[in-house]
Formats: structure tokens, sequence, C-alpha cells
């Protein structure tokens, strides 16, 4: 398993921790490289960022997060790339409301945000990390971008599903009806370097 680690609001982190959220959105960040955003991996650590967050951008009413950890970062989650699409109709982005907790206006913004409109969606499959994974913060990991590489993943991680196989299943499903006139980016599109 690489130990590479995709940068996202807390929030976000603890709703696909929690089962509410099974999509990632992404428009890209200020520093992807000349190639842009895409989602490289197949198999990744959640890397929850404070910098950003933005609690009332979501559909939540009760919040709990976690605290920061000072000159640490908690891993507890690993998530499992199945399905990347590039979505370029506004209609298909907001038909996947209940796969996330964004506001309908943060995803019509994130949607328009640059010169393209679009977004890159990737439906996931997320484990818990038993235990947490703590690491160093690094001036490494700083910056706005998506991706970072980690130190080699602890022995004795177990990762436990989220979600059971029936719950995962009918999420999947109600992502591809909503995509289905998007097709699935190539693999060496959606995990390069995997």
């Amino acid at each position: 398993m690489e130990s590479i680690a995709f940068k996202e609001w807390a929030i976000v982190c603890e709703a696909l921790g929690r089962g509410v959220q099974s999509i990632i959105l992404r428009k890209g960040g200020i520093a992807e490289g000349h190639e842009g955003f895409s989602f490289r991996h197949r198999d990744f650590f959640l890397f929850p960022t404070f910098f950003h967050e933005h609690i009332e951008k979501t559909r939540l009413s009760d919040v709990t997060l976690p605290e920061r950890r000072e000159g640490e970062i908690e891993l507890r989650f690993l998530a499992k790339l199945e399905i990347a699409k590039w979505i370029t109709s506004p209609e298909i982005a907001e038909s996947l409301e209940a796969l996330h907790i964004f506001k309908p206006e943060v995803v019509r913004e994130r949607f328009h945000n640059d010169n393209v409109a679009g977004l890159h969606v990737a439906f996931v499959r997320i484990f818990r990390l038993q235990p947490a994974w703590i690491v160093g913060d690094e001036k490494s990991f700083a910056g706005c971008r998506s991706w970072v590489d980690l130190p080699g993943p602890e022995a004795g991680l177990s990762f436990q599903p989220v979600l059971s196989e029936s719950a995962h299943e009918r999420k999947k499903k109600q992502f591809l009806d909503c995509t289905k006139e998007v097709a699935a980016l190539p693999r060496e599109l959606q995990a390069r370097g995997s």
C-alpha cells in the first residue's frame, strides 16, 4: 500500500467516515502542477485540513469535529477509489446531493470555478483505521495541493469498512444512476501511479 494522503476538509473526512458522504468532489488546488488535478491513486488516506474549514458551507446542522492536534495529523480513514468521473453537466452535479454534505451553492461555485466548467467526482469506499495513525505535521504537507506523501504506515493498522456491503452497494447504484450519461475516466487517468 502506498503512503499517500488526500487533503480534504476535516468536516468532509468525518462525513465520509460516518457514511454520510460517499463521493469526493474536487476541482483542484492552486499547487496541482502543470497536469492539474486527477484522482491519481486507488487507495489513499484522508488527510483532514482545518485551514479552509467552513461548516456553514455544508447542509449539516449538528457537527462535532475531532480536535486539531498541535504538531500532529490524525489519520482515521482510508479511501478506496471505485469510480472517477469528470462531470460537465451542472444538472448531474446537482443530482448527486444525497451523496455529499455540501450546500447546492457550494457545488455550483466549485463547478463553475476556473476557466472550465465541471467537477472531478470520485465514488469511494471508506475504511476506519484501527488504531488511528498519528503522523507529525511537516512543512511538506503545507500548500494548496490535493496529494501529500506520508512516511510508511505503522505496522498493525487494521481497516474496517464504514458501511456494510449492502449499504455501500445501494449508494454506488445511486451514484451510477445519477451519472449514467457520463463515462468513467479510463483507469490510467483516474488512478495513475497506483
